[in-house]
């Protein structure tokens, strides 16, 4: 829902005003797939029965409405069509997740001057349209959004906008559509010569009715005050828990551990909203601009406003020393050199043009070369044509692209990962257990005659230990420490949750990060002017050089990724007209020039350069029949520039592979994680730096896929050609070659090598053969920008999970799509991706990954730890309340804040494995290896205990408890501290335990706050249970004199610490292949794997040689 995101409009729906529709692709959104809105308005019978139902309850519905905030609409609200709807309900579903998210949202009104339907006669296009007001949207539509609304605004004779605000979008109602679009949009469609039409400014009632409808140009981040921000965090469900919890504790008489609970929370609750308000007045300060800008008038008049006031239409004359874009605009007039760090993290300056005029429809993606997106630095400003370097505003707020960027922050795409879901299944089953064990304790303590206060409370009470309340933040210390150590390393990560999907990445694709530079050679024997820094010159040679001569620079055309050129209109002195120069892909730049200027050897010699690995780019040129001066210069198109040329010769440039590419290449490779070159390069170039550094090895088959899409009546159609043909590299055909191979099937798997057209021909007319060609691709040549979101998109419906690694400068919508993305930028941090790394090579990707693995593993001992904590917890309580006791005040104190808080930060510190392995950490908690750890745990934790109060029973000196007496009054007894002691080291031998190292992590002993924890630890339980000495008072211990006693439960301590490490071995080794005897693996649910077995049952394609 960003700077391009589509309008929540479709095709009328049922009669309750809700919409269900598929959204495109945007690169800078949340990645949207589908929208459902739903309308309300008020009911007074329904009002009633709202507050009548909180009275009666006394306020509860408001807290549960809070949660649940769509059951508070359907309450108080009737559905009704979206014409008529005071309230909407947006639900939205991410197009990997099939949940939905749902938010609530107010209609508003704002009232438009009278008359403001009229649109000025100077504003109107020859076809009728107007773009003043409402951009390219025809009049009647403009008409249709501000309809007269039924009540005192239409009898005043005021027309009123109906609009809402979404994640600082402005959607306003079209009456004709009967929906709700997106302001951006109702600019959409116009073309270049309507923006050039504009250059004259807005008027001041265009410019009022301008601002109502779209809105003031500000990206506002919200900043909360601190009383807000604690009710909102204090109504938290985690909170909430924690404060039920305390005041049970209370009433149970646990004094001291809910004092240190409530304590603990306070200050969580302090640091979080410290937190939560600082980083919101960061951003907030970061993205805060306010300028004085100027701007055109009608008549010539310019204007100085302030730069929240600019409006989408508005004309500014930016000055030569530049500044800070306060909005989108697209140049008309001049030039600029423009930073665009800020948004894409390439600190390499842009030269941005002017405009050209013609019917073309304007996009910004397409025009990139020629707008000046908000939030970037304009470094300098030149006119050519009048004094003034003038762009027209395109968008506003936060429909600019800095205002798409700062919504993604603000509301980052949902994760969509099985870990996180089932861990909320999990502790949803720990309730179950929960209600279990109450139904028992409530059993229990009825047959003891306790008091009906004291039932509820401790039944209520085993709620509290069977469900970990600290499990969240147990949880969030495992990505902090791997967030941590990637910083040290050099790589920043904004969404610390993504690191733990770095370690499922099962493909990665690379963007022009393979290459360390460049060597410029010269082919076809042509001298050809070039800008580059000169070599280093002999002193013997410098003597005889001619000087350099100035060149003026008329005109420029800047690259197209689309056309894969660029252009440049320079004079040289005293020449009598000028030149027109132009350097681009050899293919298409041929395609321009005379015949009789291309070499009949023209096809091979580029095959010959591409095939051994170079960079190969072609100029030409030819003189200009006009006057050499910038007037003449300006009025000159593209075609006219581009038609007639005559070659001067290629530019040849050798790929270096940089020492660090091909061992990370293979390294991947070797952990079964797929290799993806996407690259803007020439084919055949692609091809080679792909064999050369690992990602095609020599015994592998490689296929050249090239698609033609239909031509004068013939269908689209597929050839297929091996890697050693020239056939299908540059264009050419050779009938001969093609029909020099037979199919038959081969078993061997093949690679594919396409470019950017014929992805687009699959996409469009192959769709059942493109996820084939997916599942096979590892090379995708001439790849544009949007191609390349869309190559990452398609991987990620076979559920690959996507990696990304690229420079952020043209791959910026690849980045965020992806699952992991990975920015090779100077910048400590940036928005373009989740990650951003300040090494300049592709080393990064193995660290990310290894920390992902790493981070997840330690995420799911975390996670066992404690519910074994829990769980070991609740089966000391149903022990201890079968005899009418329980663990003491100071005794729970102990066990939750010194010794598991302790061990279940430290054990999250364990760094990652030095390499690589085959192996990737399981991503579903709900399996047969964690439960089964987690059952047998528990059973051998229940026996230990069970043991230990039995042995105590059978003592000679052991004297029972006075069972009428409730705890805590009957403490000290024997058997709580029995049953304390041997819980006490049940926590340590567990923790131990589930920090196992290989093959994710490092080895335990590697860990040394960890050893050195658990050590402390131990010996002060040991001590405890030998000698507690001034201890025993304060922990409610009795006096226990056999010293053999004491030694046997150390045995019983003994036996749980091997039993434990034991089952665990035996779980990692053997339990897997008793489960692939018991059930054989079936069929995988994945897509990918799915096409994979196809293949390699029928391969495709089935190309090879005669006679093989």
């Amino acid at each position: 829902m960003s700077a391009d995101s589509s309008p929540l409009v479709d095709s009328m729906a049922s009669s309750y005003g809700t919409l269900t529709i598929g959204m495109p692709l945007d690169p800078l959104s949340s990645s949207v797939s589908s929208v459902r809105l739903s309308g309300y308005c008020g009911s007074p019978w329904r009002v009633i029965g709202y507050h009548a139902l909180v009275w009666l309850m006394a306020g509860v519905p408001l807290l549960l409405f809070r949660w649940k905030p769509a059951w508070g609409v359907r309450l108080r609200f009737q559905p009704c069509c979206l014409a008529r709807a005071e309230t909407l309900v947006i639900e939205i579903r991410d197009k990997e997740d099939s949940s939905w998210q749902l938010y609530i949202v107010q209609v508003q009104t704002e009232a438009v001057g009278e008359g403001s339907r009229e649109l000025p006669p100077q504003t109107q296009a020859e076809d009728g349209r107007s773009w003043v007001a409402v951009g390219a949207v025809p009049e009647g539509v403009w008409k249709d959004t501000a309809p007269l609304h039924s009540g005192e605004e239409a009898v005043c004779g005021q027309q009123v906008l109906r609009y809402y605000l979404f994640r600082g979008q402005r959607y306003v109602w079209i009456e004709a559509q009967q929906a709700f679009c997106q302001v951006s949009l109702l600019d959409q469609g116009r073309t270049c010569d309507d923006i050039h039409r504009s250059r004259s400014g807005l008027g001041l009632h265009d410019r009022a009715v301008r601002k109502t409808v779209f809105g003031p140009n500000t990206i506002s981040v919200p900043v909360r005050s601190y009383p807000q921000l604690l009710v909102d965090e204090a109504l938290n469900p985690y909170y909430g828990f924690q404060a039920f919890s305390i005041g049970l504790w209370l009433a149970d008489h646990y004094y001291w551990y809910a004092l240190c609970i409530f304590l603990i929370s306070s200050v969580s609750i302090c640091l979080s909203l410290y937190k939560t308000r600082k980083q919101s007045q960061t951003l907030r300060d970061m993205v805060k601009l306010s300028v004085r800008v100027c701007v055109c008038r009608p008549g010539g008049e310019e204007e100085w406003v302030d730069s929240s006031e600019l409006v989408p239409g508005d004309c500014l004359v930016l000055p030569k020393e530049g500044g800070l874009m306060p909005c989108d605009a697209v140049l008309v007039a001049g030039e600029c050199m423009v930073n665009e760090s800020a948004l894409t993290g390439e600190s390499v300056p842009v030269l941005k043009t002017a405009l050209p005029e013609g019917p073309v429809p304007y996009c910004p993606e397409t025009h990139r070369r020629h707008t000046l997106f908000c939030g970037t630095l304009v470094l300098q400003a030149r006119a050519f044509i009048g004094p003034h370097v003038l762009a027209v505003v395109t968008r506003t707020g936060f429909c600019t692209a800095k205002g798409g960027l700062v919504s993604s922050i603000l509301h980052p795409r949902p994760i969509n990962f099985k870990f996180y879901k089932d861990s909320m299944k999990f502790v949803a089953a720990l309730s179950v257990l929960a209600l279990f064990g109450t139904i028992y304790s409530i059993f229990i303590l009825h047959r003891h005659r306790a008091p009906v206060n004291e039932i509820v409370v401790r039944a209520l009470d085993l709620v509290t230990v069977v469900v970990p309340p600290a499990l969240p933040a147990a949880m969030t210390v495992c990505t902090l420490y791997a967030q941590s150590r990637l910083r040290r390393q050099g790589i920043f990560c904004i969404h610390p949750l993504r690191i733990n999907l770095g370690g499922k990445l099962q493909l990665v694709c690379f963007d022009k990060v393979l290459e360390e530079g460049l060597a410029a050679d010269a082919a076809l024997g042509t001298q050809v002017l070039a800008v580059m820094r000169p070599p280093v010159q002999e002193p013997q040679r410098q003597g005889m050089e001619e000087p350099l001569v100035p060149v003026s620079i008329l005109g420029r055309f800047p690259f197209s990724s689309a056309l894969q050129r660029m252009n440049v209109v320079v004079a040289w002195p005293g020449a009598a007209q000028p030149e027109a120069y132009v350097k681009g892909s050899p293919e298409l730049v041929a395609g321009l020039c005379s015949p009789e200027t291309v070499p009949t050897n023209f096809a091979q010699v580029l095959q010959r350069y591409t095939a051994t690995g170079y960079r190969v780019v072609a100029l030409a040129g030819k003189p200009l029949p006009i006057a050499p001066s910038l007037e003449a210069a300006q009025q000159l198109t593209r075609d006219a520039v581009e038609q007639q040329l005559s070659l001067l010769g290629l530019l040849v440039m050798r790929n270096l592979l940089k020492p660090q590419t091909t061992p990370v290449i293979q390294a991947l490779r070797g952990t079964r994680i797929r290799t993806v070159m996407v690259t803007g390069d020439n084919l055949q170039t692609a091809v080679t730096v792909a064999q050369s550094c690992g990602m095609v090895s020599p015994q592998e088959r490689l296929v050249i896929l090239r698609a033609t899409p239909p031509d004068r009546g013939q269908p689209a159609s597929l050839e297929l050609l091996p890697v050693e043909s020239s056939a299908a590299v540059n264009g050419a055909k050779d009938p001969d070659q093609v029909s020099s191979y037979t199919v038959e099937p081969d078993p061997r798997s093949s690679h594919l090598a396409l470019s950017g057209s014929t992805f687009v021909v699959l996409m469009k007319h192959f769709p059942k053969l493109l996820p084939k060609v997916l599942v096979q691709g590892t090379i995708f040549a001439r790849m544009a920008p949007e191609q390349k979101t869309e190559l990452v998109c398609e991987l990620q419906k076979l559920q690959y999970c996507v990696g990304m690694c690229g420079d952020g400068a043209n791959d910026c919508g690849a980045l965020k799509a992806a699952d992991v993305g990975i920015s090779l930028s100077q910048a400590e941090a940036s928005v373009v991706s989740p990650f951003t790394s300040s090494m300049a090579s592709i080393e990064c990707v193995p660290m990310v990954i290894r920390e992902g693995r790493c981070s997840l593993d330690t995420s799911f001992s975390v996670f066992k730890y404690m519910a074994l904590y829990s769980l070991t917890q609740f089966v000391s309580v149903l022990i201890l309340y079968t005899i009418n006791t329980n663990l003491g005040d100071v005794q729970f104190l102990l066990i939750d804040l010194v010794i598991t808080a302790t061990v279940a930060v430290l054990m999250s510190r364990t760094g990652p494995a030095p390499v690589l392995g085959r192996a990737r950490p399981p991503g579903a908690l709900l399996s047969v290896p964690v439960l089964s750890s987690l059952l047998l745990q528990v059973a051998l934790v229940a026996g230990v205990q069970l043991g230990g109060y039995f042995l105590t029973l059978a003592q000679p000196w052991f004297q029972p408890l006075n069972e009428t007496v409730p705890a805590p009054d009957n403490l000290p007894n024997y058997e709580n501290t029995v049953v304390f002691s041997l819980s006490s080291f049940q926590y340590l031998i567990l923790a131990a335990a589930m920090s196992k190292g290989a093959p994710f992590r490092q080895p335990l002993y590697t860990n040394v706050p960890f050893l050195v924890a658990l050590a402390l630890l131990g010996s002060i339980l040991v001590c405890l249970l030998l000698v507690p000495g001034l201890l025993r008072g304060p922990l409610a211990l009795s006096n226990i004199s056999d010293t053999c006693f004491k030694l046997l439960l150390l045995g019983l301590v003994a036996f749980n610490f091997v039993g434990a490490f034991l089952l665990e071995s035996v779980l990692d080794h053997c339990l897997p292949d008793c489960l692939r005897w018991l059930r054989p693996k079936g069929a995988s649910k994945k897509r990918f794997k799915q096409l994979e077995q196809e293949l390699a049952e029928q391969p495709w394609p089935p190309l090879t040689r005669p006679g093989r």
